[in-house]
């Protein structure tokens, strides 16, 4: 199990750092939707970093060794982190959709000072709620015997009452989830309308089309992804207060696991559907990068 986890916590930190440092580096990839992804690949990597060690210790010792204080700041960073990845994904669906259905108001409506606040939206409100839902103790009113049961386990028990619980799931989860398959499901019907009339581009307009309509099913797929690795945890979230927290520790750690290894699929799907990832990841393992002039370097030259 060590070996297991230790090897998806590696893929974790050093797949999403590469994302991070391809982006920040090469200059053409500074764009407004590489600068959410890239913020996304943050999200990803402090939580193989930060969290998911602690989590792998827990799991596999079935205990918990690092103190009451600590184990509410571990799961405050889990809870931000996680809402904090959805919500990336709904403003990265908000600029696909202007990008696609909107291609002229593009450019105006998605500036880096729009990539900016919805960036500190993307942050502040997960660790706010997170932060404060869980400082307070807020999550735990109404559960009998909670304090017995925090002061006698050693195993970081954190569990959600059904108010919070439930507003947990729509408001994190179920809400930004329906909006992203909406969005999604308007750029794909605009995109079959596109296509019918492609033939009648000029060839630069029909090449941007192209990798716009790439970016956002690759997008998509991310989405996709993050939806089937957490759906399950969120849900037995909501539904672990109304059946008496009867939910095995064991399945609700393994689940927990589950949407952990959302953050280890993403720098793979990246360099699976990315061909300007695999070669920014090559210059890097290359040592390229730390010529002064290569981060003017072409990577979306088909070679």
């Amino acid at each position: 199990m060590y070996s297991f986890m230790a090897g998806a916590i590696f893929i974790t930190i050093f797949g999403n750092l590469a994302m991070i440092v391809s982006i920040s580096y090469f200059r053409q990839l500074h764009t407004p939707t590489n600068f959410l992804i890239l913020s996304m690949a943050v999200t990803d990597f402090l939580l193989g970093f930060a969290i998911m060690p602690y989590s792998m210790i827990r799991s596999v010792e079935n205990c918990w060794y690092f103190g009451f204080t600590f184990c509410k700041v571990h799961y405050s960073f889990d809870l931000m982190l996680s809402i904090t990845s959805i919500f990336h994904l709904c403003s990265v669906a908000v600029d696909r959709f202007y990008a696609i259905c909107y291609p002229l108001r593009y450019s105006s409506k998605m500036t880096i000072p729009v990539i900016k606040r919805l960036l500190f939206l993307c942050w502040s409100v997960p660790g706010a709620f997170a932060f404060g839902v869980v400082f307070s103790e807020a999550y735990a009113d109404g559960i009998d015997g909670y304090a017995i049961l925090v002061a006698c386990s050693s195993s970081c028990p954190v569990m959600f009452n059904k108010l919070w619980g439930t507003t947990l799931f729509m408001a994190g989860f179920l809400t930004p989830s329906s909006i992203m398959l909406g969005i999604y499901g308007k750029i794909f019907a605009v995109s079959r309308k596109h296509a019918r009339a492609i033939s009648n581009l000029p060839e630069n307009q029909n090449n941007q089309m192209q990798k716009d309509k790439k970016a956002a099913k690759t997008l998509g797929i991310v989405m996709g992804v993050f939806l089937l690795c957490w759906f399950p945890c969120f849900f037995t979230i909501l539904l672990d207060p109304f059946l008496n927290f009867s939910t095995p520790v064991v399945l609700f750690d393994a689940l927990t696991w589950f949407g952990y290894f959302n953050s280890t699929c993403n720098p793979l799907i990246y360099g699976f559907f990315y061909p300007w990832f695999r070669r920014a990841l090559k210059y890097i393992l290359r040592g390229k990068i730390f010529s002064s002039q290569f981060y003017n370097t072409d990577l979306f030259t088909q070679k």
